[in-house]
């Protein structure tokens, strides 16, 4: 990215001691950085532009008055308008030997103890008890309880946002996004299940823009002839996540697990038909997106799976090889996470909503999100 106009701000590091890092000059509550109002900036390449954002409010008004997504890439397709679907109040088993209750309870307590370990191998990591909830707290869904445990690491981990979110007999999901002082992943892994379904969805998302939306049902990417000098810039940021992190040990994991799944159906990915607009601009390239009978040996599999990549996730982010240094790598990963982090709001908002129907869809994409409105640890949240 070019350069910006933008103040300083002061980051704890290793020891106490703290460190400079040159954010926008925004300040929301408790000092941090505003991230939902940066400065305007216009770049040739679209997603990398910064416009204002509207306020949550603003924002569900927009689709209430307009019905469409609220892209902040620019002039993206219309997406379709989200099915909603009565979920049962009730667990089924139309389509697996394992009901929806023990499923998701089975996966809470894998969920739980992934975000253990995250926990003990990462001291700085501390609870959100403002954006946190508990079964008894009365906070639900198409009349299921919700339990959402929130933590971030403002220190030297930068660990933005973690959600360890459950909804009974329904939705297991675990959200980390990382913050602008290192290049690891973030990772979304979610099952919902409904009907006697199990649909899985795990993305380890890449922190630089590599053009990954762009690319056509054969595998290619639009070159020079197309793209100009940016070709050379998306290709580098590929081949700079496929040599840390989409490795082959990773994707033989994922192609392994998959070859597992009883009656397994891909859902549409890059370069499919009938993918959003916002879920192509956020998916990175190894997302895994499958439906399937909701059978006790498909959800094993689906945990043994969460909990490998989980434990990857967990070995980048405690390697210091993936620090960012100081200045211009830190500043535009922190315009880049401001954007991103917005765009996947909207994809999620649009899956909830498919998934819980408008009016549960949005309170949970947004506990899910976390606060747009500040900027944590810099900008990954």
């Amino acid at each position: 990215l070019s350069s910006y106009n933008v103040d300083a701000f002061t980051v704890q590091g290793p020891g106490g001691s703290s460190r400079a890092v040159t954010l926008n000059q925004h300040i929301g509550a408790g000092g941090m950085a505003d991230t939902r109002d940066p400065e305007a900036y216009n770049d040739e390449d679209p997603r990398k532009s910064i416009s204002a954002a509207p306020s949550f409010e603003e924002y569900l008004k927009q689709r209430a008055n307009e019905g469409t997504t609220a892209a902040v890439a620019a002039d993206p397709a219309p997406a379709p308008a989200p099915v909603v679907a009565a979920a049962p109040s009730t667990p089924s088993v139309a389509g697996g030997d394992m009901d929806a209750t023990s499923a998701i309870s089975a996966m809470e307590t894998s969920q739980s103890k992934t975000v253990g370990d995250i926990a003990a191998t990462i001291p700085d990591l501390a609870p959100k008890p403002d954006q946190s909830y508990a079964k008894s707290d009365g906070f639900t869904v198409m009349g299921n309880a919700v339990s959402l445990q929130a933590s971030d690491a403002p220190g030297p981990a930068n660990v933005a946002w973690i959600s360890d979110l459950n909804v009974d007999g329904a939705l297991s999901s675990l959200t980390i996004f990382n913050g602008p002082l290192s290049d690891v992943p973030h990772l979304i892994s979610r099952c919902f299940v409904k009907d006697g379904m199990l649909s899985f969805f795990l993305d380890v998302r890449p922190r630089a823009y590599g053009a990954h939306d762009l690319r056509d049902a054969d595998g290619n990417y639009p070159g020079p002839e197309t793209l100009g000098r940016k070709a050379f810039e998306y290709s580098g940021a590929r081949k700079d996540y496929d040599s840390k992190f989409g490795t082959e040990e990773l994707i033989s994991l994922l192609d392994e697990s998959v070859a597992k799944l009883e009656g397994v159906t891909k859902n549409p990915g890059l370069g499919d038909e009938g993918l959003g607009e916002l879920e192509k601009i956020t998916r990175g390239p190894l997302a895994m997106d499958v439906t399937m009978p909701l059978t006790s040996g498909n959800v094993d599999t689906v945990i043994g799976l969460r909990e490998k990549v989980a434990s990857m996730w967990l070995g980048w982010a405690t390697d210091g090889s993936h620090t960012h240094k100081p200045g211009a790598p830190v500043n535009s990963q922190y315009v880049y996470d401001t954007k991103y982090k917005q765009n996947c709001y909207g994809a999620l908002l649009d899956t909830y909503v498919g998934f819980f129907g408008q009016a549960d869809g949005e309170k949970l994409a947004a506990a899910d999100s976390g606060p747009l409105d500040e900027a944590y640890v810099g900008g990954g949240s």
